[in-house]
């Protein structure tokens, strides 16, 4: 999760550098220190690096109402890094409710799934595999999509041993399929044309 430019109790500006992860650790939500490899570290890595391919897309698109749903992506991703970042034993507190103030619920996961509906609704139906392309955006949108994919399996690795709240493997995994059907209403809207994977023509 970026902490970059966050700021601390006595309201200063933080350094860029803390040199408190020279050594291979880092600090998650509440203070407890992990290794730079462990599998929660990873999850949230991968979230952060999905956010990023998320802003990249965006330079590429000029169509208001996808930048206005990528935005939105983009902070909700950020809600689903925090949780990542955060211990289960630091994430509830004695009634029950969340720490955090923001957490991602069913409603956010049938927002993706309404514009997905929205998208497909102007599209052609599939046939073939799409082979990862059909344009400079929508190009990277498949590497977001990949992106996803990893940091979708990542947090169901870390779930393994240590509980992970399953509203967010399911949002990782909307999302997914949500930047697949966009790169497809993009390279559409652009004139791009998509490349299949057709065994028949080789």
């Amino acid at each position: 999760m970026i902490t970059h430019g966050f700021k601390n109790n006595e309201n200063l500006p933080m350094k860029i550098y803390t040199k408190t992860g020279d050594k291979g650790q880092t600090a998650l939500y509440g203070g407890t220190r992990v290794s730079k490899a462990s599998a929660r570290v990873d999850s949230y890595g991968n979230i952060d690096e999905l956010n990023s391919f998320i802003g990249i897309s965006k330079s590429h698109i000029t169509d208001e109402e996808v930048l206005k749903q990528l935005k939105k992506i983009q902070f909700d991703l950020f809600t689903v890094g925090s949780e990542a970042a955060t211990p289960v034993d630091k994430l509830m507190l004695a009634n029950g409710k969340s720490r955090l103030s923001l957490i991602i619920s069913d409603t956010e996961i049938e927002e993706l799934e309404n514009w997905m509906d929205g998208f497909e609704d102007k599209l052609e139906p599939l046939q073939y595999f799409i082979l990862p392309g059909g344009g400079k955006s929508a190009t990277f949108l498949h590497a977001a999509r990949t992106i996803c994919r990893r940091a979708e399996r990542s947090l169901v690795f870390l779930n393994e041993s240590e509980e992970v709240r399953p509203e967010l493997i399911k949002y990782l995994n909307r999302l997914s399929d949500y930047l697949f059907v966009l790169a497809r209403y993009i390279s559409k809207i652009n004139n791009e044309p998509e490349e299949y994977w057709n065994p028949n023509e080789r």
